[in-house]
């Protein structure tokens, strides 16, 4: 029988073009860029400039439908493409226009393209599949009382979405959240478009990132929400997204926003995205979260009850000095990790100090008091040990928070307080939207100073047990390193 279709002849050529290059190649594998922390995070061979996302709601129960469209630069030739991505169903993929074929090793969803694809070209891959909310211990997608929100760090944005999962390769995003009539979606980023209305009354909303971000930083979020807008220093925009039945309670919450935007500019500089707020969620998931520009907050921490009004602020400090330190400035491992909550920690308590609530001396003394027993369970902050298996919350122990911060005291006891400070601007200036890591800050540092400063700071990052801490004499002496 002869084919008198050009189109149906093509599609029957792919098919057989796939089935030809998957006789080749030897099974498909799991890989990964090589990280310590995560060995098997990451993909070789591309890197990615943009994801647009596109999620179908029903309900906090039911897998979302989804479309994932990735474009890439392909740095070597590639036969195959490993994408980091778990938790949910492919239903076809195409790479360049073609049709791909596509397989599951690992948490790695592994394409065959019609054809090796050549480097330094364009990449463009489209995937349709299911993004499942159920099993909340593995991180991602977090059900709320009214919805949905996101919790992918470290190692979570795959259960959500096909991406490449390693915070050095960050990307421009959009987002497109379908959701049922009442209900209001925001993500990361400005609104890209109005609203639009679908059928049956439900509304499909736009989102779009100005500044790259890791894909562990993404956030979405789906619910009976109130978006309550304001201006913050400079004109920026502030937009906080709460349950709309608690608006009234936490508006005073969210109007202290704008203040701490304006403590940390003058202590850093300018805030580096396109707008900012926090999000306030029904649900219990035993931490806060930077996500960028949109940071994730437990309901429960502004409920009243079990916390003072200095340490809800001091943690809204936290999750906000992280949008410079750890989202415009990412880690390029995550053995790096201590760069973002040490810093994070640092402005927190500084902030408390200046509240004459918790004095910045007396937590960095009971934090040294505590150092080596913290480096002993998990490792010292800029080598710290892999979280135990099922346990992926595991790699934030006390070492990369205050142990961490304890570092950056260290440091300005060393340099004095005015070079400390033009260490942290130039560090979140000259790394802004980029990543960084352990050898670049102790590079500044050092030009900074004026002296090579690795021989202080490698046992503070490094040493199983904590250096003496200049100019306290009385902390304990010197210590075994």
């Amino acid at each position: 029988m002869q084919l008198s279709s050009p189109r149906l002849r093509a599609a029957l050529l792919a098919a057989a073009s796939l089935t030809l290059v998957a006789a080749v190649l030897p099974p498909p594998e799991p890989l990964g860029i090589g990280d310590t922390l995560f060995p098997q995070l990451g993909n070789p061979g591309y890197d990615v400039l943009s994801y647009d996302l596109s999620f179908t709601y029903k309900d906090n129960k039911s897998p979302l439908d989804a479309i994932t469209v990735i474009d890439a630069r392909a740095l070597e030739p590639l036969e195959r493409i490993n994408l980091d991505f778990t938790h949910g169903t492919v239903a076809a993929a195409r790479v360049n226009g073609e049709p791909a074929r596509f397989e599951s090793a690992g948490e790695d969803l592994v394409l065959t393209p019609a054809s090796p694809v050549a480097p330094n070209v364009p990449l463009h891959i489209e995937i349709r599949h299911t993004s499942d909310p159920r099993g909340i211990a593995d991180g991602g997608w977090v059900p709320t009382d009214d919805g949905l929100a996101m919790a992918n760090q470290a190692d979570a944005a795959h259960r959500v979405f096909p991406c490449n999962d390693h915070p050095s390769d960050k990307a421009y995003f959009t987002f497109r959240i379908t959701a049922p009539a009442g209900l209001t979606a925001v993500a990361n980023g400005m609104p890209a478009a109005l609203p639009a209305p679908r059928a049956a009354g439900a509304t499909t909303w736009t989102y779009r990132t100005l500044h790259p971000m890791a894909t562990e930083l993404a956030q979405v979020s789906i619910g009976d929400s109130a978006v309550v807008e304001a201006t913050g220093p400079h004109g920026l925009p502030l937009r906080s997204v709460v349950p709309a039945a608690d608006r009234k309670r936490l508006e005073p919450w969210l109007q202290k926003t704008a203040e701490h935007v304006r403590w940390m500019e003058a202590r850093v500089g300018a805030y580096p995205f396109e707008n900012y707020g926090v999000l306030i969620a029904k649900a219990k998931t035993g931490f806060e979260l930077e996500t960028q520009t949109l940071s994730l907050f437990e309901n429960g921490l502004f409920s009243g009850t079990g916390y003072p009004a200095w340490y809800v602020e001091a943690v809204m400090v936290h999750e906000l000095a992280h949008q410079w330190f750890g989202d415009s400035v990412t880690p390029r491992t995550w053995s790096d990790l201590w760069l973002n909550e040490g810093h994070a920690t640092w402005y927190e308590a500084l902030y408390a100090d200046g509240l004459g609530k918790y004095s910045m001396e007396r937590r960095m003394r009971e934090a040294y008091q505590r150092s080596d027993q913290w480096r002993a369970a998990g490792g010292p902050p800029a080598a710290p040990k892999a979280a135990a298996p099922g346990e992926k919350i595991g790699l934030f122990r006390p070492a990369v928070y205050d142990g961490a911060a304890l570092i950056l005291y260290a440091l300005r006891q060393e340099i004095g307080e005015k070079a400390f400070d033009r260490v942290e601007r130039r560090w979140v200036a000259e790394n802004e939207d980029g990543t960084a890591g352990t050898e670049d800050f102790v590079r500044l540092a050092s030009e900074v100073a004026g002296r090579d400063l690795a021989p202080f700071l490698k046992p503070w990052l490094y040493a199983k047990t904590t250096p003496a801490m200049p100019g306290h004499p009385e902390w304990g002496g010197p210590k075994s390193v």
